[in-house]
């Protein structure tokens, strides 16, 4: 280490996950402690363990120990501080003192003390609090941090309740993520008008929403879960290109979003999904039990090329269950790659086995690779595939993965039935496991 260059011993310093590694090394070289101080970043995590040693006196407080590096740091360019994902499971019974606030991050009094030190440069702040500590304590940190920190590109704020009194236009703001958070701007009012140049917005399990309206012109990628509250959601961004949402039962969907590109939409009723033709959108993931609704009641475009569908559960509603194979490529007859999971597999082979050899009216389309996963292999799938082949002559790429429970007989002689029906196809085997990562085992011709 002594033999490096200044500058290279900085970068592998700018390194380090865990500012508290690098106070460790200070004690253990006499160069790295003259060069700690040009690190551009503090980044200071409370563990489990380190929140079990801090009930004892001899222990230095977190919050001590984090307003240290600041105070002993110059040039800091980000700052991150947060608890660790283990304590997300503590219980008001697990706090030693029912009001205390060792861990409130929030705390504006406690970010008033460093920030000062820092806010000329910074760049990036993520502050991540101790729920249990910050739940039942609103913060007005958002105002604290727009009137200080004119450099800031990137934001994030996690576990807290916060207020938008006092907030503040932050025009160098690209980049903003709020997660499991209670946020007192019931319809993102001043979300919209105080970060007008957002380029990706996050908005993870937000809380305290009425009718929330996104109307950022600049805004290239949002990512939105919603509550499990119906709510009247609606998007006004013209030059968004990715949408992942995800809501339960909303009353009513509004987008205007005439250049997204990729789009990931998770529903559970699709009744008040409605909006006009997304005329751009290339990629589209659907994760819905109400497909076929979605597929009625909305215009995705023609233009998608890439279709995956999860249907979540089995269908026993005979409207839903409406859902073929055919009726999607009849509704995307451009695709051509689609993927299903293994309950929407399930439900449009039992589609098939209900309504028989029937021709498919999108079967002439560009299809060529379909991924499914398959839960239980049966002749009704090899008659199955049979007949997507038949129908489908552009086909040359199927992927099929059996769960990893399948009978290693039954899945032979899947394999072997399918391989054999037909010659100019390209298969792909492999297993798959709830919650696990997908396998391929191997590649047949």
């Amino acid at each position: 280490m002594d033999d490096l260059p200044p500058e290279l011993v900085v970068k592998i310093l700018n390194r380090l996950n865990d500012s508290e590694d690098l106070a460790r090394s200070r004690v253990a070289s006499k160069r790295l402690n003259s060069l700690w101080r040009e690190v551009r970043a503090v980044n200071l995590v409370c563990t489990l363990p380190r929140y079990s040693k801090s009930r004892s006196i001899a222990v230095t407080p977190f919050k001590t120990i984090f307003k240290n590096l600041v105070e002993d740091s110059r040039n800091v360019r980000s700052v991150s501080v947060g608890v660790d994902r283990a304590l997300s499971g503590m219980t008001f019974d697990d706090l030693a003192e029912e009001d205390s606030d060792e861990l409130y991050l929030t705390d504006v009094e406690f970010v008033r003390v460093w920030l000062p030190r820092v806010r000329d440069d910074l760049e990036t702040l993520s502050i991540s609090d101790f729920w249990i500590q910050s739940c039942w304590r609103r913060s007005d940190v958002l105002a604290l941090v727009s009137s200080n920190c004119s450099k800031l590109v990137k934001l994030e704020v996690k576990n807290a309740w916060l207020s938008v009194v006092g907030l503040t236009q932050m025009p160098n703001l690209r980049h903003l993520t709020l997660e499991f958070i209670r946020l007192d701007d019931e319809n993102l009012k001043m979300v919209n008008d105080c970060f007008p140049f957002l380029q990706v917005l996050n908005l993870i399990g937000v809380g305290g929403l009425k009718e929330p309206r996104i109307h950022l012109l600049h805004l290239k990628s949002c990512h939105w879960t919603v509550s499990n509250a119906p709510l009247s959601l609606a998007i006004l961004a013209p030059n968004l290109l990715e949408l992942r949402l995800k809501c339960n039962k909303p009353k009513s969907l509004v987008l205007e979003t005439p250049k997204l590109v990729k789009f990931c939409l998770s529903v559970e009723d699709a009744e008040g999904v409605s909006f006009s033709e997304l005329g751009e959108l290339d990629t589209l993931e659907v994760v819905s039990p109400d497909m076929y609704r979605l597929i009625r009641n909305t215009r995705f475009g023609n233009k998608i090329r890439k279709l995956a569908v999860d249907s979540v559960k089995t269908i026993e509603d005979s409207e839903r269950l409406k859902l073929g194979l055919g009726t999607l490529l009849e509704a995307f007859p451009g695709i051509v790659s689609l993927t299903l999971s293994h309950v929407t597999w399930s439900n449009i082979k039992r589609y098939f086995q209900r309504e028989g050899l029937v021709h498919m009216k999108g079967a002439d389309t560009t299809l060529k690779q379909i991924t499914a996963r398959v839960q239980t292999s049966d002749y009704a799938d090899v008659s199955f595939i049979r007949y997507i082949l038949h129908n489908c002559k552009g086909l040359t790429d199927v992927r099929l993965m059996m769960h990893q429970d399948t009978d290693p007989r039954v899945r032979d002689l899947l394999i072997s039935a399918c391989t054999m029906s037909n010659q100019r196809v390209r298969w792909r085997w492999g297993t798959w496991a709830e919650g696990g990562e997908d396998i391929w085992v191997s590649n047949g011709t």
